[in-house]
């Protein structure tokens, strides 16, 4: 590019766009009980105000990564930011449940393109000493997003109506709109107009899409139900149809010999193991903190900045650790620090303090900013030009099932856990029926009961079943330490383009 600067300009804007990403994911489930009212929707339907956001985003990840490697990235990240600020406003100005499910379907679709396109503008425009410090940003705005949600979101719904969650994203599609079109010149790298693998895009949007629902609808039937099943069969069937033909393809949607490089293989999957474990910490924290420690959602979201904390820290301790000790020592590190977090966590009790809660987060905070980046900017560092696109996609698409994964199997053994525990055998069946099924539910009948007992077992067991999910989440993460140590690879090859050659790419 023709000015230095303008690089972390774009960056800048891009990471800041991919944020409210992260919002959007995080924040609708503050106002849920607001649009039961409002919208007068039925169960069903505030599911799928979530639902249709996140399969979308799910089965449209890889589809958009081919486009960025066809056609222009400045014009599809163009398309991707009006879609998703004029998707915004619709959400936040839907009058009926019907329209907000559309409405966060084309949310989801627009985010679909924006993640893998702004993230494959990375190592093309920055040379291999600055992509760590890119990547660190960009890492950071997306992970930020995440616990901000309930922050921002809590905030504003005190103060406003419920469709402001959705217009905080305007003001930011605008700015990023003005400097797209303002800094970031046309391509004019030679672009492959390769045959559009069709059966692929429909065998992996499928695919991903039949698991992402599987995996979510079991968080609330669990994993007898027949249709969860049969969703989550069909998406992995359909995903092995895909790789089956992906090998016998002149020109696959992905090709599957980006594997067999092992610095995007392991990138790739450090990524997504740690993304895995910090679902389960944006899952459970703000329920012990609203339910257990009695704070209202505003004030747990505020609560979460202890995680932000130790991001922020450990995104400039990871780059000057990796240049002394190298990548795999950090990323093992980092892996160590998540473990000792959640291990504290999960000596949790009941009268325990927000003080120590806040300690390990912050630990939390600082081993997910060890591993992150460094491994994602690993994966990026092997892909070539052509592939930059749709290997990001690849890339965001196995971190997001990885958490949606995390969320349902840290969820379900969470609340089989309190289920198990709490103690109901003295009541009707109903009532049992009605605290067991959540602890939300199990508060509010307390409440309603107006028993300091039966509270008291309500939150007993609801702790007991955190410190169970936080335990299975530090054994994760010393499983990442285990396959660091073995497979992380002694030097990471690099893709035929870099921040070299951005002239070529980004003139």
């Amino acid at each position: 590019m023709h000015n230095s600067k303008t690089r972390w300009w774009v960056l800048g804007v891009m990471a800041l766009s991919v944020l409210t990403i992260g919002l959007d994911t995080t924040v609708l489930n503050l106002a849920l009980p607001v649009l039961a009212s409002d919208l007068k929707a039925s169960t069903s339907q505030l599911q799928w105000f979530a639902n249709a956001y996140n399969l979308v985003l799910a089965a449209m990840l890889l589809p958009a990564g081919m486009l960025g490697d066809r056609y222009s990235r400045k014009k599809l990240l163009f398309l991707s930011l009006v879609m998703f600020g004029a998707a915004s406003v619709a959400c936040a100005y839907s009058t009926t449940s019907e329209a907000l499910i559309i409405s966060r379907a084309i949310l989801g679709l627009g985010a679909a393109l924006l993640m893998p396109l702004s993230l494959s503008l990375v190592p093309f425009l920055f040379s291999e000493g600055e992509r760590p410090k890119a990547m660190n940003l960009w890492v950071m705005a997306s992970a930020l997003g995440l616990p901000l949600g309930p922050i921002i979101g809590g905030w504003l719904l005190e103060h406003y109506n419920w469709g402001t969650i959705f217009l905080i994203n305007v003001p930011i599609i605008l700015i990023a709109l003005i400097a797209l079109v303002v800094l970031l010149p046309e391509s004019t790298a030679e672009k492959q107009k390769l045959k559009v693998d069709w059966r692929g895009i429909v065998t992996s949007s499928l695919g991903l899409a039949a698991i992402t629902y599987g995996v979510t609808r079991s968080g609330d039937e669990g994993w007898g139900d027949g249709i969860t099943l049969a969703s989550v069969i069909l998406g992995v069937l359909l995903l092995g149809v895909f790789i089956w033909l992906g090998r016998r393809t002149k020109h696959p949607l992905v090709d599957l010999k980006l594997f067999k490089r092992a610095g995007f293989t392991w990138g790739a999957g450090m990524a997504t193991l740690v993304n895995f474990s910090l679902f389960g910490i944006l899952f459970g924290l703000p329920l012990y903190l609203q339910i257990v420690q009695g704070f209202n959602a505003q004030a747990a979201g505020l609560r979460l900045l202890p995680l932000i904390g130790g991001v922020v820290v450990g995104s400039r301790l990871s780059g000057l650790l990796s240049a002394r000790a190298g990548d795999k020592a950090v990323i093992a590190l980092g892996f160590l620090i998540v473990a000792a977090g959640f291990g504290l966590g999960g000596m949790t009790e009941v009268s325990t303090g927000y003080g120590y809660t806040s300690v390990w987060v912050v630990c939390i905070g600082v081993g997910l900013s060890f591993v992150l980046p460094i491994s994602m900017n690993a994966a990026l560092g092997t892909l070539p030009e052509e592939r930059a696109g749709v290997g990001s996609a690849v890339i965001m698409a196995m971190r997001q099932i990885g958490g949606t994964i995390g969320v349902a199997f840290l969820g379900s053994l969470l609340n089989s856990i309190y289920s198990s525990h709490v103690d109901v055998s003295s009541l009707p069946e109903a009532t049992a029926e009605a605290i067991r099924h959540n602890v939300s539910s199990g508060a509010m009948t307390a409440g309603e009961m107006n028993s300091s007992s039966l509270l008291e077992s309500v939150h007993e067991a609801f702790v007991s079943g955190l410190d169970a999910m936080l335990f299975v989440c530090g054994g994760i993460a010393i499983a990442g330490i285990v396959l660091t140590m073995l497979f992380w690879p002694r030097k990471v090859e690099v893709g035929n383009t870099s921040g070299v050659e951005q002239q070529k790419v980004f003139q």
